[in-house]
């Protein structure tokens, strides 16, 4: 546990984008005695989830409304979580607290997704808010070092996680992306805009052309964060579908940044990988 974990003062506010990671982080929360208030971003989150918890409805951009209504909960320490899709500055609903940090807002915009979230996470500071990560709040969602399932990897596995980890950290300063498909030694594919499920499918895609010739069972995802990331904003995230698409991909496992990287549904993805026959395991960061 960090630092932070330790003196994380109730109520916790979840900025809460799409999927199940901001609920596992609320419920996380609530197990250590700590409450969590959802605020929801228009357009991501479920809404179906969200009425289990206490609530607000935020558009983004709207940081005026989201700083007040922070406030009238209580809520000091706030995390970022969920997936979102990058909007256009054009699609920002703006507010009088948007427009009096305008100048901010277009400096976040001008860089990767990292330096987005960062860059917001640092104007809501400057307002007396504390920004925190995953790491602090739910540490027990955190990917533990080692394997996970039944399976490990073998000699040529673990080389090609030294060549995908390697990749990475010099793919790192640029903010492209967090995943890199090594196979054989050969670097096949690297994560952009499409995500990491989208990078599977194109390695499925590249074998079934007959692109990729090594044998099916070979290869490994490699995931972990940028060299240099605000390990609060972004986290790598695995989960079940992930195990799901490296199976579709033929490779043999999965790698990840132990204690750096979001296990998502834990349970289900030790299930499908060991019936997939996949590796999954936390390398050190």
């Amino acid at each position: 546990m960090t630092s932070a974990a330790s003196n994380i003062s109730s109520p916790v506010g979840v900025i809460a984008g799409g999927g199940a990671m901001p609920f596992a982080v609320a419920d996380s929360l609530r197990k250590r005695g700590v409450a969590a208030v959802i605020f929801a971003l228009k357009g991501a989150c479920d809404p179906a989830q969200v009425a289990r918890f206490r609530h607000h409805w935020i558009s983004v951009g709207q940081i005026g409304k989201a700083a007040k209504l922070f406030r009238s909960e209580g809520c000091r320490d706030l995390i970022f979580i969920g997936s979102l899709t990058r909007p256009s500055l054009s699609d920002i609903r703006l507010d009088w607290g948007t427009l009096r940090v305008m100048g901010n807002v277009m400096t976040a915009f001008r860089g990767g997704d990292d330096h987005l979230l960062s860059s917001v996470g640092r104007i809501f500071e400057q307002d007396g808010f504390r920004m925190v990560g995953v790491k602090d709040a739910a540490p027990d969602l955190m990917m533990p070092e080692g394997c996970i399932g039944r399976t490990a990897p073998d000699n040529d596995a673990s080389a090609d996680i030294a060549k995908g980890r390697d990749v990475l950290t010099a793919l790192g300063p640029f903010d492209i992306g967090q995943a890199a498909v090594v196979i054989d030694g050969h670097v096949v594919a690297v994560e952009d805009i499409e995500g990491t499920d989208g990078l599977l499918a194109r390695v499925a895609r590249l074998r079934a052309e007959g692109r990729i010739r090594a044998k099916a069972g070979r290869g490994v995802l490699v995931k972990m964060p940028k060299s240099g990331q605000d390990l609060r904003y972004d986290l790598p995230t695995v989960g079940p579908r992930t195990v799901e698409g490296a199976a579709k991909a033929s490779l043999a496992g999965i790698a990840v940044a132990a204690g750096n990287t979001i296990a998502a549904e834990p349970q289900a993805m030790i299930e499908a990988a060991d019936r997939s026959g996949l590796f999954v395991t936390g390398v050190p960061a």
